[in-house]
Protein backbone atom coordinates (compact mmCIF):
# COMPACT_ATOMS: atom_id res chain seq x y z
CA UNK A 1 0.00 0.00 0.00
CA UNK A 2 1.68 3.50 -0.82
CA UNK A 3 2.64 6.05 1.73
CA UNK A 4 0.44 9.45 1.66
CA UNK A 5 2.90 12.18 0.51
CA UNK A 6 3.55 14.43 3.20
CA UNK A 7 4.86 18.41 2.63
CA UNK A 8 8.10 18.81 4.53
CA UNK A 9 6.40 21.60 6.64
CA UNK A 10 3.92 18.95 8.50
CA UNK A 11 6.08 16.29 9.02
CA UNK A 12 6.04 17.67 12.70
CA UNK A 13 2.66 17.15 13.65
CA UNK A 14 3.27 18.22 17.53
CA UNK A 15 4.49 21.31 16.28
CA UNK A 16 1.90 22.13 13.65
CA UNK A 17 -0.61 21.78 16.17
CA UNK A 18 0.80 23.69 17.85
CA UNK A 19 1.58 26.69 16.35
CA UNK A 20 -2.13 26.87 14.50
CA UNK A 21 -4.27 25.82 17.42
CA UNK A 22 -7.64 27.51 16.77
CA UNK A 23 -7.33 29.19 20.38
CA UNK A 24 -4.46 31.34 21.58
CA UNK A 25 -2.13 28.71 23.22
CA UNK A 26 0.86 29.58 25.83
CA UNK A 27 3.30 27.16 27.32
CA UNK A 28 4.33 28.55 30.78
CA UNK A 29 7.42 28.27 32.89
CA UNK A 30 6.71 30.01 36.62
CA UNK A 31 4.26 31.88 34.62
CA UNK A 32 6.94 33.31 31.98
CA UNK A 33 5.72 32.55 28.34
CA UNK A 34 7.89 29.75 26.59
CA UNK A 35 6.21 29.42 23.74
CA UNK A 36 3.24 30.93 21.88
CA UNK A 37 0.98 29.95 19.14
CA UNK A 38 -0.24 32.26 16.20
CA UNK A 39 -3.70 32.79 17.35
CA UNK A 40 -2.20 34.92 20.20
CA UNK A 41 -1.71 37.97 17.75
CA UNK A 42 -5.29 37.81 16.89
CA UNK A 43 -6.66 37.24 20.16
CA UNK A 44 -3.80 39.77 22.63
CA UNK A 45 -2.68 41.66 19.73
CA UNK A 46 1.06 40.36 20.59
CA UNK A 47 2.85 38.26 18.21
CA UNK A 48 3.86 34.99 19.44
CA UNK A 49 7.80 35.96 19.58
CA UNK A 50 7.05 39.72 21.46
CA UNK A 51 5.42 37.68 23.95
CA UNK A 52 7.73 34.64 23.97
CA UNK A 53 10.10 35.26 27.18
CA UNK A 54 7.53 37.77 28.72
CA UNK A 55 6.10 37.35 32.41
CA UNK A 56 2.14 36.64 32.12
CA UNK A 57 1.78 39.73 33.41
CA UNK A 58 1.58 41.46 30.54
CA UNK A 59 -1.47 40.02 29.44
CA UNK A 60 -3.59 41.22 32.59
CA UNK A 61 -5.05 44.66 33.74
CA UNK A 62 -3.23 44.97 37.22
CA UNK A 63 -0.69 43.31 39.20
CA UNK A 64 -3.53 42.57 41.51
CA UNK A 65 -5.59 40.73 38.58
CA UNK A 66 -2.34 38.83 37.87
CA UNK A 67 -1.32 37.78 41.50
CA UNK A 68 -5.15 36.40 42.50
CA UNK A 69 -6.03 34.68 39.43
CA UNK A 70 -2.66 33.12 39.70
CA UNK A 71 -3.31 32.27 42.87
CA UNK A 72 -6.72 30.99 42.52
CA UNK A 73 -5.34 28.93 39.61
CA UNK A 74 -2.61 27.09 41.37
CA UNK A 75 -4.72 26.22 44.71
CA UNK A 76 -7.34 24.53 42.22
CA UNK A 77 -4.57 23.09 40.06
CA UNK A 78 -2.99 20.85 43.04
CA UNK A 79 -6.24 19.15 43.38
CA UNK A 80 -6.53 18.74 39.85
CA UNK A 81 -4.70 19.06 36.86
CA UNK A 82 -7.34 21.06 34.60
CA UNK A 83 -8.51 23.79 35.57
CA UNK A 84 -10.99 26.95 33.44
CA UNK A 85 -12.23 30.11 34.61
CA UNK A 86 -12.93 33.82 33.55
CA UNK A 87 -10.89 36.28 34.17
CA UNK A 88 -10.19 39.97 32.53
CA UNK A 89 -7.53 40.03 30.30
CA UNK A 90 -5.51 42.72 28.49
CA UNK A 91 -4.69 42.69 24.70
CA UNK A 92 -1.70 44.92 23.55
CA UNK A 93 -4.03 48.04 22.58
CA UNK A 94 -4.96 48.28 26.51
CA UNK A 95 -8.37 47.15 25.29
CA UNK A 96 -9.72 45.19 28.47
CA UNK A 97 -11.57 41.94 27.63
CA UNK A 98 -13.26 38.96 29.51
CA UNK A 99 -11.81 35.83 28.01
CA UNK A 100 -12.23 32.07 28.86
CA UNK A 101 -8.79 30.69 30.30
CA UNK A 102 -8.29 26.69 30.00
CA UNK A 103 -4.93 25.18 31.41
CA UNK A 104 -3.10 22.12 32.34
CA UNK A 105 -0.15 21.84 34.87
CA UNK A 106 1.82 19.05 33.75
CA UNK A 107 3.17 18.94 37.86
CA UNK A 108 0.58 18.86 40.88
CA UNK A 109 3.41 19.73 43.30
CA UNK A 110 4.25 23.04 41.85
CA UNK A 111 1.23 24.04 39.39
CA UNK A 112 3.06 26.85 37.72
CA UNK A 113 6.33 25.20 37.25
CA UNK A 114 5.01 24.04 33.35
CA UNK A 115 1.77 24.59 32.30
CA UNK A 116 -0.46 24.81 28.84
CA UNK A 117 -3.21 27.46 28.68
CA UNK A 118 -5.36 28.24 25.88
CA UNK A 119 -7.57 31.18 25.67
CA UNK A 120 -10.96 32.49 23.92
CA UNK A 121 -12.78 36.07 24.16
CA UNK A 122 -16.32 35.54 25.18
CA UNK A 123 -18.28 38.08 23.81
CA UNK A 124 -21.69 36.51 25.39
CA UNK A 125 -24.04 39.37 26.09
CA UNK A 126 -24.80 39.62 30.22
CA UNK A 127 -28.40 37.59 31.00
CA UNK A 128 -31.08 40.13 32.31
CA UNK A 129 -31.32 43.41 31.71
CA UNK A 130 -29.30 45.10 29.49
CA UNK A 131 -25.71 45.14 28.49
CA UNK A 132 -22.67 46.73 31.10
CA UNK A 133 -21.72 49.87 30.48
CA UNK A 134 -17.99 50.62 30.11
CA UNK A 135 -17.73 51.84 33.62
CA UNK A 136 -19.90 49.21 35.02
CA UNK A 137 -17.60 47.10 33.13
CA UNK A 138 -14.40 48.56 34.86
CA UNK A 139 -15.98 48.34 37.81
CA UNK A 140 -17.04 44.33 37.45
CA UNK A 141 -13.51 43.53 36.22
CA UNK A 142 -12.42 44.90 40.60
CA UNK A 143 -15.57 43.09 42.49
CA UNK A 144 -14.92 39.76 40.43
CA UNK A 145 -11.47 40.16 41.63
CA UNK A 146 -12.56 40.48 45.59
CA UNK A 147 -12.11 44.79 45.26
CA UNK A 148 -14.36 46.62 48.53
CA UNK A 149 -16.65 49.41 46.93
CA UNK A 150 -13.46 51.62 48.80
CA UNK A 151 -10.72 49.75 46.70
CA UNK A 152 -12.35 50.56 43.59
CA UNK A 153 -13.41 54.15 44.34
CA UNK A 154 -9.44 55.18 44.91
CA UNK A 155 -8.09 52.66 42.07
CA UNK A 156 -10.65 54.27 39.90
CA UNK A 157 -10.03 57.99 41.14
CA UNK A 158 -14.08 58.43 42.06
CA UNK A 159 -16.19 58.45 45.05
CA UNK A 160 -17.54 55.48 47.40
CA UNK A 161 -20.91 56.57 46.27
CA UNK A 162 -20.62 56.37 42.60
CA UNK A 163 -19.62 52.96 42.56
CA UNK A 164 -22.45 51.81 45.03
CA UNK A 165 -24.60 53.55 42.37
CA UNK A 166 -22.74 51.50 39.62
CA UNK A 167 -23.11 48.29 41.87
CA UNK A 168 -26.98 49.10 42.40
CA UNK A 169 -27.03 49.31 38.80
CA UNK A 170 -25.54 46.57 37.97
CA UNK A 171 -27.56 44.60 40.41
CA UNK A 172 -30.40 45.86 39.11
CA UNK A 173 -29.92 45.03 35.52
CA UNK A 174 -28.84 41.02 36.20
CA UNK A 175 -32.05 40.72 38.43
CA UNK A 176 -29.80 39.42 41.48
CA UNK A 177 -30.37 40.34 45.06
CA UNK A 178 -26.63 41.74 46.54
CA UNK A 179 -23.15 41.91 45.83
CA UNK A 180 -22.41 38.15 46.04
CA UNK A 181 -24.82 37.07 43.40
CA UNK A 182 -23.87 40.01 41.49
CA UNK A 183 -20.27 38.75 41.56
CA UNK A 184 -21.10 35.30 40.44
CA UNK A 185 -23.45 36.38 38.03
CA UNK A 186 -20.89 37.99 36.30
CA UNK A 187 -18.35 35.30 36.11
CA UNK A 188 -21.14 32.93 35.04
CA UNK A 189 -21.98 35.50 32.27
CA UNK A 190 -18.16 36.58 31.23
CA UNK A 191 -19.11 40.29 32.70
CA UNK A 192 -20.89 40.84 29.51
CA UNK A 193 -18.35 40.76 26.77
CA UNK A 194 -15.87 43.13 28.25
Amino acid sequence: MPQPRTHALTRDYDSLGFRNAPDATLILADRVIVRASLMVETVFGWSPAELEGQSMRVLYPGQTDFRLVGERARRAMQENPFYQDERFMRRKNEQIVWMEGRGRTLGQDDPHRLAVWTYRPLDAPVAGGGPLTPTEKRIARYLVNGFTSKEIAKSLACSHRTVEVHRANMIRKMGVRNSSELVGRLLDAGAGGA
